[in-house]
């Protein structure tokens, strides 16, 4: 008996969702699709950006370029100060690296390996 009571409210609960329709919320459309990234940015990430579909990489996101590490076209390193610490990785396979400070001026070589490094300005965009 019980369950026979049970299975009439099942059976009437599901037609009576089956009978109302369903809304489809469209809300989100209405205003011309869902913006894009560009057009909900705002503050640092609207500015970073912009750089960024200018061709400019203000804060070095972007992998860099290579150089051949000579005199004449050593590896550019950038730094917000006069100085900075530079690791060298002299071969391939090699596992330790080579640390030496690089100072603002003529390109500097490194101890280990003679590839040329040169201390670039870089200001950050803020």
């Amino acid at each position: 008996m019980a369950s026979r009571l049970l299975l009439r409210s099942a059976v009437r609960a599901a037609a009576v969702y089956r009978a109302s329709p369903v809304i489809a919320l469209t809300r989100g459309m209405a205003a011309g699709g869902i913006p894009t990234d560009q057009e909900q940015a705002t503050g640092m990430e609207k500015l970073v950006m912009h750089a960024l579909k200018q061709g400019s990489d203000p804060y070095s996101m972007l992998k860099p370029k290579e150089y051949a590490g000579s005199k004449q076209d050593p590896h550019v390193v950038p730094s917000i100060t006069n100085k900075r610490i530079v690791g060298c990785i002299c071969e391939e396979d090699n596992t330790s690296v080579v640390w030496f400070w690089l100072h603002e001026g003529e390109p500097q070589r490194c101890p280990s390996c003679g590839a040329h490094y040169k201390l670039v300005p870089h200001q950050l965009p803020h």
